[in-house]
């Protein structure tokens, strides 16, 4: 019976991956995907992740990617016709291969590539090679030329259908052997390929014949017991039957550089990898990659200090006053700008460098924190005045916050949000740790992270300071270099930087003021203009 599941039970030592299969395969399975710089990345996606899948499920001792190369293979040369129906590769798919390549050399997979052959060829040369070895090998395919490698060591996954081919299921599949899958090809013919076959000769005549008569060459021998209009149509193109035996067959003799006891999968190079997710904007890989390496960033927050004395405000405060421009937020216990209580806020003058500031955390176990009403006091002419110039990521809420405490934010510079959401308009995440993972390799501190999940979730002012003044510098950090890395983009799109500085940047207190206070109605007016619509 055709297995519908690979069994947990199959555990394969080697796993060959027919990458040109996977390649159209994952071409026209997945949606067309684009980067934000236009470039279309649906098959990258598609291959790496059918790799990664098949990774996980199987975890063989011994692995390979095999592609065709380019150039002519030996099939063109005795048959200049082979493929010559076949339409040139999509552009919008060649220009994804060296990237696919790429990211498959980084995640420590052995790639190989060999000239005048096909990638049949080179896996049926290392199947054959392992199975007399003894070595039970897995071919990932669509192809179903490479039925003809099944035996009692070598089996067919498509993991498109999650699908095994077995010698029992290529019998019940195709009606014959996997023996003699070469002999029904041949007589079937490729139409894709442009291999010759016999005309009228259909699957069910081929299956048919070589049930009678077991092989090509037997079915040759007794011709004179085949009847009717294809029996003719089979001796007019006997001639041509070696031919396309020949171009069916897979090549099991290669002279490869290696073998298949070096396919060794070896440590993924995660750096590289960063920076191919990164460029290809592959944010859930970029997001687990960096979990898995949280090392990696550990030194990212060596230079944060939580403020708890007078005297180090103090001292921040003139550093501040001093920096031409500085990115702060605000933590809180709600989302709701008007019900929310200030617990703390964040500054940043130099990338890397961030203070937290706890107010009203209710942390018995931290040293005794600065009083709000105080620390206000102290911060109101840094904040009020137009100068240093402030960057915030969403600072109209903390405008707003800022408000319920008697504060004016004055000398807004930027906002990151509104910076990002112009420069890429058509993207929907602008938020800080999606904007922090696509444009600095940064994962961010997640607010669950430190407050939970679902009905369990604390609000910020139950949240131990330890925990929340990393997070809530790193807020600051991160907008700070988020704006460092837009703005040289900003000022080369003159049309955009002014849609923010004249349009965008003046209607946050604008919009602030109206969210807070509300807006007057003309209800006469209103209603000659409800009657002009």
């Amino acid at each position: 019976m055709l297995m519908t599941r690979a069994p947990s039970s199959l555990q394969p030592a080697l796993i060959l991956v027919d990458g040109s299969s996977y390649l159209y395969r994952a071409f026209h399975a997945m949606p067309s995907l684009t980067n934000s710089k236009g470039m279309h990345t649906g098959a990258i996606y598609g291959v790496i992740n059918m790799l990664r899948r098949l990774q996980s499920e199987y975890q063989p001792n011994y692995i390979a990617v095999v592609f065709d190369a380019k150039g002519k293979t030996f099939r063109d040369a005795i048959f200049p016709a082979y493929k010559a129906h076949r339409p040139p590769m999509p552009p919008e798919l060649a220009q994804q291969i060296p990237a696919i390549h790429a990211i498959i050399r980084a995640l420590g997979l052995p790639l190989l590539m060999e000239e005048g052959v096909e990638a049949d060829d080179v896996i049926g040369t290392l199947a054959r090679a392992a199975e007399s070895a003894g070595i039970d090998t897995l071919i990932s395919t669509g192809d179903k030329d490479l039925a003809q490698l099944v035996s009692d060591h070598t089996t067919l996954v498509n993991t498109m259908h999650d699908t095994l081919l077995t010698p029992e299921s290529v019998k019940e599949k195709f009606g014959v052997t996997p023996a003699q899958i070469i002999d029904y090809l041949t007589l079937v013919g490729d139409s894709v390929d442009n291999i010759p076959g016999v005309p009228g000769v259909g699957p069910k005549t081929a299956v048919k014949w070589l049930n009678e008569f077991n092989s090509l060459d037997d079915i040759i021998k007794n011709i004179d017991k085949i009847k009717g209009k294809v029996a003719e149509n089979l001796r007019a193109h006997i001639d041509t039957l070696p031919l396309a035996k020949q171009l069916t067959t897979i090549k099991v003799d290669v002279a490869l550089p290696i073998d298949y006891l070096q396919l060794k999968n070896t440590p993924p190079d995660i750096a590289q990898l960063q920076t191919l997710y990164h460029e290809y904007e592959f944010k859930n890989w970029l997001h687990a990659l960096l979990s898995e390496a949280p090392k990696i960033q550990e030194n990212k927050h060596e230079k944060y200090q939580t403020i708890f004395t007078e005297t180090d405000l103090k001292n921040w405060l003139t550093r501040l006053k001093n920096a031409k421009t500085f990115a702060f937020d605000t933590e809180t216990t709600s989302l709701n700008y008007m019900q929310a209580e200030l617990v703390g806020m964040s500054f940043c003058d130099k990338p890397g460098e961030a203070i937290y500031i706890p107010l009203t955390h209710h942390d018995i176990t931290a040293p005794k924190q600065l009083k709000r009403e105080w620390c206000l006091q102290q911060l109101r002419e840094l904040l009020e005045n137009n100068t240093p110039q402030k960057i915030g990521h969403h600072i109209k809420y903390d405008m707003e916050i800022l408000a319920r405490y008697g504060i004016t934010l004055r000398g807004i510079a930027s906002d990151t949000l509104l910076e990002s959401a112009l420069l890429d308009s058509a993207s929907n995440n602008h938020d800080m740790d999606s904007l922090a993972l696509k444009h600095l390799n940064w994962r961010t501190i997640a607010f669950s992270d430190v407050a939970g999940k679902g009905a369990k979730q604390i609000t910020f002012d139950y949240v131990s300071i330890e925990k929340a003044a990393i997070y809530a510098a790193e807020d600051a950090d991160v907008t700070l270099q988020l704006h460092q890395l837009f703005t040289p983009r900003l000022t080369k799109e003159v049309g955009i930087q002014k849609v923010l500085t004249e349009i965008e940047l003046p209607l946050i207190p604008v919009l602030a003021r109206m969210e807070r206070t509300g807006v007057l109605i003309d209800a006469t007016m209103l209603q000659k203009q409800t009657k002009i619509l």
